[in-house]
């Protein structure tokens, strides 16, 4: 989702040597099969936007996966970049790096102030390494490594698998299919009061272009060494009980929900401190209601593929 989102507005930017290599032509957690791809390309830029990424359901059932996939993945295609003199790389990484009860709204200089979110601190570990991954390439080596910390996203491409996907996707399947078959209730994990705040990613895509676009100079003012990411969100967040019958209105479904407590809520409330990324001239553009339409329109159209995700 958010390659594809990147790839598009880099295009859309006159941008057209474009590198691409998905995950069915490139193991990233393959360290030789990613040292042979760097040597055997010349490559300028690195957009590292590749993780193993799903919802509250998968990261408990998969703890292992998460940590060593995405360990892997940044370590082998930093370290490669680096070994092959690729000097401009924006690493992206998630808001789930925060502790579980940050003070909200949750500022950049937060990180490694608590305890992570259980459900998902195998994944926010591997996220946390690769900042430092990067601010340690840019201390010892002078690279120009960035990081972007984005909130939780959605759009075209999106996971929509029944049971490892997001809440949005997830709620947007099973809306649709409700519909679809006549139900007249849907059940929705945890109590609905837990604050979430979502971004489309063509919104993300157009931060992360702005970011690298950034003088040097001029970053540096602004953001400590040791503390290099930077947040990307709206800035605005909603319970998921709202976000849940906002979903339930854009696809028609006009059953009941059914909120199951007995369900984990995961990180009470995960809202973005935008002031910097903002400061350095950025701001989202797409409202959550236009993005949600937009993205419902792309999965009915993309129907046949996804219902058998």
């Amino acid at each position: 989702m958010v390659g594809s989102a990147i790839e598009r507005e880099l295009r859309s930017t006159g941008h057209e040597d474009i590198l691409t290599a998905g995950k069915h032509e490139l193991d990233l957690t393959d360290q030789q099969a990613v040292n042979s791809f760097f040597e055997s390309q010349e490559i300028d830029v690195v957009v590292l936007a590749a993780a193993k990424v799903g919802g509250i359901h998968a990261n408990s059932v998969y703890p292992a996966e998460f940590i060593y996939q995405n360990l892997m993945i940044e370590a082998n295609v930093i370290n490669a970049a680096h070994s092959n003199g690729v000097n401009d790389l924006l690493f992206l990484g998630s808001s789930c790096i925060y502790p579980k009860l940050s003070p909200q709204p949750m500022k950049e200089s937060y990180l490694l102030n608590g305890h992570l979110e259980p459900t998902n601190e195998p994944y926010a570990i591997a996220k946390i390494a690769g900042i430092k991954l990067c601010e340690s390439y840019n201390r010892q080596f002078e690279r120009n490594y960035r990081c972007v910390m984005p909130t939780n996203l959605y759009g075209p491409n999106d996971n929509f698998h029944p049971e490892n996907s997001h809440v949005i996707p997830a709620l947007m399947r099973r809306f649709h299919f409700a519909k679809e078959e006549g139900q007249e209730e849907v059940s929705i994990w945890g109590t609905g009061t837990a604050r979430r705040e979502f971004l489309h990613v063509d919104d993300l895509a157009s931060a992360c272009i702005h970011i690298m676009g950034l003088n040097s100079e001029d970053l540096s003012r602004v953001v400590d060494p040791m503390l290099s990411h930077i947040n990307v969100g709206m800035g605005l967040d909603s319970p998921i009980s709202e976000i849940a019958e906002v979903i339930a209105s854009v696809t028609g479904f006009s059953g009941r929900l059914a909120f199951d407590a007995s369900k984990p809520d995961g990180t009470p409330r995960k809202l973005l401190d935008v002031s910097l990324i903002n400061r350095l001239g950025w701001s989202y553009s797409i409202s959550l209601g236009d993005g949600l339409a937009s993205t419902y329109r792309w999965f009915l159209e993309n129907m046949n593929r996804l219902r058998e995700g």
